[in-house]
Order: structure tokens, then sequence, then C-alpha cells
């Protein structure tokens, strides 16, 4: 009875060790997303608004307002309309005060005497920002009216010391955040409540994705709501009263579809010499040669000294010596790779460096060996 009941466990072990092997070694399906990750609507979108002003209360760490001109005149305007005068030709040398540019994005539906958050950056030569307070500051849009109105005390995450010609920093300290800080004072209209139909913009152009959400939409709302016009836009037929149109976006929004493996694509920053391939790459069998070129120049002071009682003078001259170094690369075989991880394999046995990976992967692309989209950015 125990042999069978042995028998029996060495067998289920068997069979979950395969199921886990197979668990691993299958690629997983893709998962559905919602509407509202995939699709925004036509019209509901921040904008983004804009303001110059001045913060004050620095520990000396402000603008040199003989190199920044403009901040002694906004401190300058500013006193003039709460009713001090600066007598002409006075020379303010001013070391509390930074010019700064103000940045805030208004949501959609924001309503006026609501708070949002603003960005400061120095515009100037400050050193830090870090304990200052911004002056109220109109923040206008891009049709010059004003949409808010900052002010508020500045968070900065860093900090930084200096003494004797030594400086220590860390993180940044001439740009900082009011959270909060400023208030919404005029609404942006929106067209939601406008028309019969309403548009769903989809963030990338698919017109796999498309057809997805428009099938979605008219599954679980009737034939016929939703019909999509190209790749990226879907039109829906909403209901006419705001509320059952609010509450129609609330049932879309959450729908669930399945999302298309994306095309085929690498980018390449060459910059920073970063490679980012997704999973739709493949390789197909080629072989690849690639070689490294060094240049070394160096430079050695030679001084020619005069004879005594000479009255020459001595001389200094550089004698430069450059090498080249070119480092032959063998043929190395490419196979071919249908999934990611056969792709990052074959280019890992090449041995070469990101920044060689830029001209190979190229190269490679004009060969037709890489099936893929290249991206430079």
């Amino acid at each position: 009875m125990n042999t069978r009941y042995e028998r029996f466990l060495r067998i289920a072990i068997a069979v979950a060790a395969i199921a886990a092997s197979t668990a691993l070694w299958w690629p997983v399906p893709a998962q559905a997303q919602r509407i509202k990750e995939v699709a925004s609507v036509q019209g509901v979108r921040p904008n983004q608004l804009v303001g110059y002003g001045l913060v004050v209360g620095l520990d000396g760490t402000g603008d040199q307002t003989t190199q920044t001109p403009f901040t002694a005149q906004s401190i300058t305007a500013m006193l003039q309309q709460m009713g001090v005068s600066i007598p002409p030709g006075v020379n303010m040398q001013l070391k509390n005060v930074a010019a700064v540019m103000v940045t805030a994005q208004l949501p959609p539906f924001a309503q006026p005497g609501q708070a949002i958050d603003v960005n400061v950056a120095s515009l100037g030569n400050a050193k830090s920002l870090r304990g200052g307070t911004l002056i109220a500051t109109p923040l206008k849009g891009a049709d010059g009216h004003i949409y808010a109105l900052a002010q508020g005390q500045l968070i900065v995450g860093g900090a930084g010391a200096s003494a004797g010609g030594s400086k220590v920093q860390v993180n940044h300290l001439s740009a900082g955040r009011i959270p909060g800080g400023a208030t919404v004072e005029r609404s942006v209209p929106t067209p939601l409540h406008q028309g019969e139909f309403l548009q769903l913009d989809l963030n990338a152009a698919d017109f796999h994705t498309a057809r997805q959400v428009a099938q979605a939409i008219n599954r679980a709302k009737g034939e016929g709501v939703a019909e999509a016009l190209d790749g990226r836009t879907v039109r829906v037929r909403a209901p006419q009263s705001p509320g059952e149109r609010v509450a129609f976006l609330a049932d879309i929004e959450n729908l669930s579809v399945q999302g298309a493996a994306p095309a085929a694509k690498v980018v390449l920053n060459a910059r920073t010499g970063s490679i980012v391939m997704n999973q739709a790459v493949t390789l197909l069998p080629a072989a690849v040669a690639h070689g490294n070129l060094s240049v070394t120049i160096s430079s050695t002071p030679v001084i020619s000294q005069p004879a005594p009682f000479s009255r020459g003078e001595t001389v200094v001259a550089e004698q430069a010596d450059i090498r080249i170094k070119q480092d032959g690369g063998s043929l190395i075989e490419v196979p071919a790779g249908t999934q990611l991880t056969d792709v990052v394999r074959a280019l890992n046995a090449l041995g070469a460096t990101p920044m060689d990976l830029l001209a190979i992967l190229q190269a490679m692309k004009a060969a037709g060996a890489l099936q893929a989209e290249l991206e430079v950015i």
C-alpha cells in the first residue's frame, strides 16, 4: 500500500513540475485594458499656465542684481504699486530676491476657488531658492487671460553649503514646488455637454484598438452607439442630459478591451547609449563583424636650454605623439530569434558595448536582418 502511495506521489510531483515549467516558458496572455487607459474624451484635457514672479526671503542666495537687471526692475515696479518710490539712479544691491518663472497645470473641470500645485524655477543666477516665499503671481494661459493666482512658501528638495572655495550640494536648489500654491480664478469651458456625439481619442493610432473600443461600447450600450472613424478616433452617441451623460461616460470608460500587440520597435538614445526594444522585435540570420578604433594623443613638454653665457632664452615646446589602434573584429554569426530572449542572447554574443550596438542595429536594419522599426531619440 505504501509503495502505491509513494508511486502516486512521485507522479503527482512530476506533473506539477511539468506544469510549472510550462507556465514559465509559455508567454502570458496579454492583459485586458480599460477604455480610460487607452483613450480620452476630446476636449477633456489640462491647460498649461505660466507666470513671472519674485521669490523673497532668501538667505543671501538670490540674484546678483548687477548681472540680472530685470530683478531690480521688477522690485522697483512692485514697490511703486505699493506706494514706495525709489529715487532715480539708486543701484539696489539685493541678495534675498530672485526672479522666477512659475508654471502650473490647470486640470479639466477646475472651478474658481480650487487649489492647484505650482512649480517655481529660477530665471536668473540665484544660488538657491530654499526658504523663499513666492509673492502673488498671476498665471496666464495661451490666450493671455489670467486663470490662477500663485503665492506661498517654496519646498526645495535639496541642500547645499559652500565655504573657502569648496562647495557641497545635494539635489537641485534652483527649482521648487508649492503644493496647492495657486488658486483658480477662472474656469475653462469644455465641450463635454455640447452636441449629440462625443469623440474618444486613442493614445496611440491603432485600427485594431479602435475597433475593439467601438465593439466593447456597442456590446454594453447597444448596437450603433459607437463607430470607429479611423485608427485614432471613435465617435460615440451620448445622452443629452448632463447627469445621464456623466453616468454614460463612467460606464464606458471602465469597459475592458483587448489591446493589440505593439509594432516591433527599437528605440535608440544616441546621447546616453540606451537601447530599448519591445517583445515583437525579431532577428533573421545574419553575420556581423565589428572592430574598435581608438586614437591616443599624448603631449610631452620639451625644454630647450641655451648654452652658458649665451644670450639665448629657454624655450618650452610640445612634442605630440599620436597612436591609432584598430582591433579587428571577427565575423560572428547571429542566429534567427523569434522571442525577445533570443534577440537579447544573440546581441549579447557580439560582445559589443551599447554605443557599438547603436551602429550594429542600424546596419542590421539596413541589411534586412532586424525586423523592427528604429527610432532615434
